[in-house]
């Protein structure tokens, strides 16, 4: 089917092509998407082309007053407050530092990290770490939930979770709900395949951590990894 693309709006084209197409959108379209709709008998498109000729220009927006652009014809109070949001969500994005990541270079540091908040669990759970290129701290995932003695992970979900969070390098963690961190057997086969994965995907496992209550493991300290 041909896409007609001088008809299509901006969320079809958003859903059509993906976060890319934000990018190439004019700030029409985009202010069009933030109003949401249009009203008396106007699409968004055209009050977004209007509310910007009003402002002289996307800067002018800021310097409008909900109440000024309630005054546009077809533009409600609802749609002005999104517009305004939008704006200030933008502001805080160019005046804000991002906070610092956190360093997860030491086993010591991804123990202290992880064992208050996986620890102490009623049964085992398996997660990964995601690591930027300098082993700072990207985010934290739950993949598996086991009973009260076992949980099942599996390489495909540990590395899915990796390649879509754009993970340079991972560390992998379950807790022991028995309190004994020492690793089974099957421990030490499972951390095998998720190195031998890790060079496959081209995403190393620097450590496979066990946790239980104040009480840690980890594979790398004792040279597994």
């Amino acid at each position: 089917m041909r896409i007609d693309s001088a008809r299509e709006g901006p969320r079809e084209k958003l859903e059509r092509l993906g976060l890319g197409a934000l990018a190439l959108m004019s700030d029409t379209e985009l202010l069009a998407m933030l109003l949401g709709h249009g009203g008396s008998g106007v699409s968004a498109h055209h009050l977004a082309q209007a509310l910007l000729d009003r402002a002289a220009g996307l800067h002018g927006l800021t310097r409008m007053s909900r109440d000024e652009m309630c005054q546009m014809p077809g533009i409600g109070a609802a749609q002005a407050s999104r517009v305004l949001a939008g704006l200030e969500l933008g502001r805080r994005t160019l005046t804000r530092r991002p906070a610092e990541r956190l360093l997860l270079a030491a086993p010591s540091v991804v123990a202290a990290h992880l064992l208050p908040r996986y620890g102490a669990h009623p049964v085992e759970r398996f997660g990964v770490v995601l690591l930027d290129t300098r082993q700072r701290l990207l985010r934290t995932r739950i993949v598996s939930e086991g009973t009260l003695d076992t949980s099942l992970a599996h390489p495909r979900e540990v590395f899915r979770a990796a390649v879509a969070g754009g993970a340079a390098s991972v560390i992998v963690f379950h807790n022991h709900p028995s309190g004994d961190p020492e690793p089974s057997r099957d421990d030490h086969a499972l951390t095998v395949r998720l190195a031998r994965s890790g060079v496959v995907v081209g995403v190393p496992l620097i450590d496979h951590l066990i946790l239980a209550d104040g009480a840690y493991w980890s594979f790398r300290e004792h040279g597994l990894l």
